[in-house]
């Protein structure tokens, strides 16, 4: 088998360990191969960094192993072409299950040219995707504490949720305030609604009559300063994320165009994607790799289950938030496309479609440099009128209508 790499190195990483294995050319010909053990801490990784440099060693590849292999690629990046693959492709071998055949194993594989680098972003593009990331775990963790405080309500015989759709608004948090002291009746809480909720002050009346102890009014407050934290913590996030997106922020402004796609989730796409579209030969590639496109699972001539990928997951959440979002929004082709396949094909595979749509708009976008162009809710039916208008037609004919078509002159001008 051709060899593609002389001097290279394989590593298996772990959490306290990483064993290292070596093969290069020797002098009296031949194959040098050495094995050794290194720690992670950093004064151990640079040992481990000068050990592979001294061999003159151009290559290391490793498995990407939980969150253990960043610190073994931070240190190498500099000095090697470090490619961190799959664990699932090299394990396709079975009997080779030690830390020691691991190694071995993946500089073999490696030495052929029979690894393929899974994507690693540059180091600008890191830190901002786990800026974001950090950030989608707070607002999770605020929704959890959220929940948390229904909870509590419903305890007490509260049902202000059935009333005020939100109960962390600026209505319910001054509803909920007033509940932590203790001092003010249903309808003096009522009166503190603000807006459109006005309209329900009875109700909110009849809502907050409960039964609320003083554990009821201890737990609140504890949830309460908890999201308290988190708001600030989010602010916080929010300005730190605005300032690494700076030298991104022309590819930022143009995804905020797309139907359903925020600042927020514009943010996500381009940490995880990045902007530069080269790696990705095209748009149904990059649809594969985030999981938002139809599987391939074909045997002996019968297509079996079309299932998504598994695909990066950050970037799959977001993208279906946005389709959530544009799903709702009027006179857009996205709300058009999701009415269409919804009808035959279901909402959560309507969503799908739509989540694949909207990554591939932002490839495009990204490439190009260009900003959302809206097609309108009525393009399916401008594509092709005859088929729209013979379907309207068969519509009113089950019906029991007569129907005959005649087409109107153009008008001048328009």
């Amino acid at each position: 088998m051709e060899i593609i790499h002389t001097h290279c190195a394989g590593l298996d990483v772990h959490k306290k360990t990483v064993v290292a294995k070596l093969i290069a050319p020797a002098a009296a010909g031949g194959l040098y191969q050495e094995l050794q053990t290194f720690g992670t801490m950093t004064a151990d990784l640079l040992t481990l960094s000068d050990w592979l440099q001294t061999h003159g060693v151009t290559h290391v590849a490793m498995e990407s192993t939980g969150e253990y292999w960043k610190p073994v690629f931070n240190i190498l990046e500099a000095n090697f072409e470090v490619l961190l693959v799959n664990a699932q492709h090299i394990k396709a071998v079975p009997g080779r299950k030690t830390d020691v055949k691991d190694a071995a194993w993946i500089a073999e594989l490696l030495r052929h040219g029979l690894l393929k680098a899974s994507f690693v972003p540059p180091v600008g593009q890191r830190e901002l995707r786990e800026l974001t990331r950090y950030r989608s775990t707070f607002i999770k963790e605020r929704a959890t504490l959220v929940n948390r405080v229904q909870k509590v309500l419903e305890s007490a015989n509260l049902k202000l949720a059935s009333v005020a759709t939100d109960i962390m608004g600026v209505s319910g948090r001054a509803i909920l305030q007033a509940l932590v002291e203790g001092v003010a009746t249903p309808e003096e809480m009522a009166e503190l609604a603000k807006g459109r909720l006005r309209e329900k002050r009875d109700q909110l009346a009849q809502a907050l009559e409960g039964r609320v102890k003083a554990h009821h009014r201890f737990v609140l407050t504890e949830l309460l300063c908890q999201i308290d934290g988190l708001d600030e913590s989010l602010e916080r996030f929010d300005a730190q994320i605005e300032a690494y997106c700076r030298p991104f922020e022309e590819v930022v402004v143009l995804l905020d165009t797309i139907p359903g796609v925020a600042r927020r989730t514009a943010e996500i796409i381009v940490a995880e994607i990045g902007t530069d579209m080269s790696r990705f030969p095209s748009a149904a590639h990059l649809a594969s790799w985030a999981g938002v496109a139809p599987g391939n699972n074909e045997s002996a001539g019968k297509r079996r289950s079309g299932k998504t990928p598994k695909g990066n997951h950050a970037l799959g959440v977001a993208l279906n938030q946005a389709a959530n979002a544009a799903s709702h929004t009027k006179h857009t082709y996205l709300a058009a496309q999701y009415r269409r396949l919804a009808a035959r094909r279901g909402k959560k595979r309507a969503l799908v479609a739509l989540e694949h749509a909207i990554l591939v708009m932002a490839y495009h976008m990204i490439k190009r440099r260009e900003p959302y162009h809206e097609l309108g809710s009525d393009y399916f039916d401008k594509r092709r009128p005859e088929a729209t208008a013979q379907r309207l037609v068969k519509r009113l004919e089950k019906l029991g209508f007569q129907v005959s078509l005649q087409q109107m002159p153009a008008v001048i001008g328009t």
